[in-house]
């Protein structure tokens, strides 16, 4: 009975974490965008805070649906 329950649960994840996976590749792409077009000095180190930022958060969803998969 616990792998039926289990299974929509996961399901949900899945979406879930594929969905704020496309977020963070799209809010990357916009900070890379930022990144090429800033000039201020305050400004670039600001979008490079941002970028190492995004890709961390990147990786980590990344390493998550890998895990997810693993388990399924």
């Amino acid at each position: 009975m616990k792998i039926k329950d289990a299974a929509p649960v996961q399901d949900s994840r899945k979406q879930q974490l594929l969905e704020d996976i496309a977020r963070t590749k799209s809010a990357l792409d916009r900070a890379y965008s930022n990144f090429e077009n800033v000039i201020d000095p305050d400004l670039i180190d600001s979008s490079i805070y941002e970028l190492q930022s995004i890709q961390m958060r990147y990786r980590f969803l990344l390493r998550q649906a890998s895990l997810l998969e693993e388990s399924s």
